[in-house]
């Protein structure tokens, strides 16, 4: 008897913790199949590399890979020159998505890292991010011409991660554009 009811509070700790995890698990790929096939959210938000404002309509007219990073995240870091990398390929345009972050500390990060971003937009009280169901940094959507979300990735992008996730859903945008083109 005693021996249970030493035991007894991490079992309902362990249960807790099980049903969060699941839970977490169905939204996020509930919220994912929510996202892609639908357009952007509407948005108007200051840009961070230049003056001026920029809207959703920054994302349409080409292929664009839409990265929300912060200079406080550290895992938005070690993907950096892989996106480095990527930028200097050119195969896609890359859009950043400065997420909930210092105005200064942001502009440093690009002068001493390097900017791989075509545009920056500055969200911070991060209402796109909100609107796009960001759950944190690094995420990146993948946007088609048309400015619909076609594919999400949640993590740090690598070049593995590119060839296996991305990759394939480019080709296949770029096989609907030849057929319907």
């Amino acid at each position: 008897m005693r021996l249970t009811s030493r035991y007894l509070p991490l079992a309902v700790v362990l249960v807790i913790l099980a049903v969060i995890s699941l839970a977490v698990m169905l939204t996020q790929d509930n919220q994912t199949s929510k996202l892609e096939e639908k357009p952007v959210p509407a948005f108007s938000l200051p840009r961070l590399d230049t003056p001026g404002v920029a809207d959703e309509t920054l994302l349409a007219g080409q292929l664009h890979l839409l990265n929300v990073w912060a200079s406080w995240c550290a895992v938005c870091k070690s993907e950096h020159q892989f996106l480095m990398q990527l930028a200097q390929q050119g195969n896609v345009a890359i859009v950043g998505l400065n997420y909930r972050d210092n105005r200064q500390s942001a502009m440093r990060e690009l002068t001493q890292s390097g900017n791989p971003y075509q545009a920056v937009l500055f969200d911070p009280k991060g209402a796109l991010a909100l609107d796009l169901g960001v759950y944190g940094t690094p995420e990146s959507y993948l946007i088609d011409n048309h400015g619909m979300i076609r594919y999400r990735y949640l993590g740090p992008l690598d070049e593995g991660v590119w060839q296996r996730e991305f990759v394939p859903v480019i080709e296949r945008l770029q096989q609907e554009e030849a057929t319907n083109g």
